[in-house]
């Protein structure tokens, strides 16, 4: 079995290729990072050292490399001959890999198995934009592609930190993860993903992780930068801002409970999990790198706005998302570039105008007005 995974960073070493890896698939990395790229032609193995709890180190092998900016037609001939494509690149990088996976798909054996294809990504139907993305590519071709591939969307769930110098192409994680995929579209043929789970409805799993861990994970950066700290375990050694994270988690599990009816019992304990996560003091991730692209993480349909849009409209209370939208406001990063940019919109445009440019949310929005006030009282 052969598995093409686009995004040879850290994620996709240390937790999708890894899982494939050990799923028996000869996994094949494919990135524009020449420097990776060749670090991992170069070797037999890299390993994947689990650091806290119950972490131990994994050894993974039978991998190869190929650099898809300088042979795109070797990255055409590995998808066509594939089982599986993943990607770990980022929502926004997928309309690049788009074209790879239809050259493959065009070379792909009318006669073979359908490919099986999954974005894993930090993002709500990352794989449904992956798809129409080669779709709009392909035109009117793609009624006759259309049979060669199938189209699953997953919720992806590891931290894994920025790494200590000197690693290589060693990979360091926490011991925990979870991969939900959608079990539709594969019909009785499954991937081979140890450790993954595959359920009807996607939906729910992938708002559950996105309004818990990733909105924590950034809470904890914001709030953690204004008390001063520089780790996410040291930020979560502050009283305040366990109180501010933990406001804004319990929000967000109204929300979730609300919409999809998940129990509170098993919310809370989800949430008491998440939060074990960030405070293990192995993991060497600082409250600068989780902050960084603010506007992002501040935009419509993510981790901050996304949920607090929702349960404003449904009466819910905010005021604890509220206070995390104020820390990534007055979040102040010089090397990130969307730091520097909401610095500036900050000091150009009035609060209204601010609040419209980087939620996305119309003014007439039960949750614009209180937006705005944030906006107003955040330090230039």
């Amino acid at each position: 079995m052969k598995a093409v995974h686009f995004g040879a960073g850290n994620i996709g070493r240390g937790f999708v290729g890894l899982l494939l890896a050990e799923g028996g698939y000869e996994v094949v990395f494919s990135d524009v990072a020449a420097p990776l790229v060749e670090a991992l032609r170069e070797a037999d193995s890299y390993t994947v050292h689990e650091v806290g709890d119950g972490g131990t180190d994994r050894v993974v092998t039978g991998f190869s490399a190929v650099n898809s900016a300088q042979h795109p037609e070797q990255v055409a001939e590995h998808v066509a001959g594939a089982d599986v494509v993943t990607t770990a690149v980022g929502p926004t990088v997928l309309r690049f890999i788009a074209p790879h996976v239809l050259a493959g798909l065009r070379a792909r054996s009318p006669h073979a198995a359908p490919l099986q294809v999954m974005a894993c990504e930090n993002a709500i139907g990352a794989t449904d934009q992956l798809r129409a993305q080669i779709v709009e590519l392909a035109g009117e071709e793609w009624e006759r592609l259309a049979p060669r591939a199938v189209f699953a969307n997953t919720a992806v769930d590891r931290i894994v930190p920025g790494q200590p110098g000197g690693g290589g192409i060693d990979v360091t994680v926490e011991p925990f993860f979870e991969w939900a995929i959608e079990r539709g579209p594969f019909g009785d043929t499954l991937p081979t993903i140890p450790g993954a789970h595959f359920v009807d409805d996607l939906g729910p799993y992938i708002e559950r992780k996105l309004f818990t861990v990733n909105t924590g994970h950034a809470a904890a950066a914001y709030v953690g930068a204004v008390h001063g700290a520089e780790k996410i375990a040291e930020a979560l050694a502050i009283p305040e801002v366990t109180d501010a994270v933990t406001a804004a988690l319990e929000e967000t599990g109204a929300l979730l409970e609300a919409k999809h009816g998940f129990a509170a019992a098993e919310l809370a304990a989800y949430r008491e999990t998440i939060l074990q996560r960030f405070r293990n003091p192995a993991l060497p991730d600082t409250v600068q790198r989780v902050g960084r692209q603010p506007l992002r993480k501040l935009s419509r349909h993510e981790r901050f706005i996304g949920p607090a849009a929702e349960a404003a409209e449904r009466g819910l209370g905010v005021d604890g998302l509220l206070a995390a939208i104020g820390a990534a406001i007055a979040f102040d990063s010089p090397d990130d570039e969307q730091s520097v940019e909401l610095r500036r919109k900050l000091t150009e445009l009035d609060a209204e105008t601010f609040t419209s440019f980087v939620t996305g949310l119309e003014s007439g929005h039960p949750l614009f007005s209180r937006i705005v006030e944030v906006v107003a009282a955040a330090p230039a």
